[in-house]
């Protein structure tokens, strides 16, 4: 099985949801483009909250060294990113994928984060409740649709809001794989609780 995990926007816990998903799944990691903070990287993070020893961590299709969208940070680094050049690890376990920021981030000219899915990824969605979560959760949704891209499930982040939740699955007619609480702190042992939760419905996407 492979995941894909986007989220709603940047800083709604994407990162969090992939530790806990590559946890769950006992799965490979990669993050096919990196921006910025390459010496504590979306994968170190993720690295640091894994206590399986099953998982690989794959290197990084473009690292670029300016923490901005994607295809600045690019320019910066005098490149231009090349999706059809990204090829995805080669492995016999699952593989979860971590997405840059929203869908529609650039990633060049052309393409935008949603170009890096491909027809066998199963896409997670990472919600955060915040005011406007919801607006930005359904525009995530359709531009999925848009591309007749099914969404396997959503993963909520933030203290519990039932009328925000119920109105998106409501709406969407997505699957919950559950909720990740504003916890004070991330570590493995927080990690694999949330992973040993979520399992079940994780593999029964």
């Amino acid at each position: 099985m492979k995941l894909f995990i986007t989220g709603i926007g940047t800083d709604v816990g994407k990162t969090v949801a992939a530790a806990i998903v590559t946890e769950a799944l006992e799965a490979d990691y990669w993050k096919p483009i990196q921006a910025g903070d390459l010496d504590h990287s979306d994968s170190h993070k993720v690295k640091k909250q894994i206590s399986n020893s099953k998982t690989v961590f794959h290197p990084n299709a473009y690292a670029l060294h300016t923490p901005a969208s994607p295809h600045w940070a690019a320019a910066i680094d005098g490149i231009t990113i090349d999706v059809q050049a990204i090829q995805e690890p080669v492995t016999q376990n699952h593989l979860v994928i971590e997405g840059a920021g929203g869908v529609l981030v650039p990633l060049n000219d052309t393409d935008c984060v949603i170009d890096l899915i491909r027809p066998d990824y199963k896409v997670i969605v990472v919600s955060r409740h915040y005011l406007g979560s919801i607006n930005h959760t359904l525009l995530t949704m359709e531009a999925l649709k848009s591309r007749n891209i099914p969404v396997a499930g959503i993963l909520f982040s933030g203290d519990e809001n039932k009328a925000t939740e119920a109105i998106i699955l409501s709406k969407t007619g997505a699957k919950c794989i559950g909720r990740i609480d504003n916890e004070p702190y991330f570590d493995a042992t927080v990690t694999r609780y949330y992973a040993d939760k979520f399992r079940d419905n994780l593999l029964n996407l």
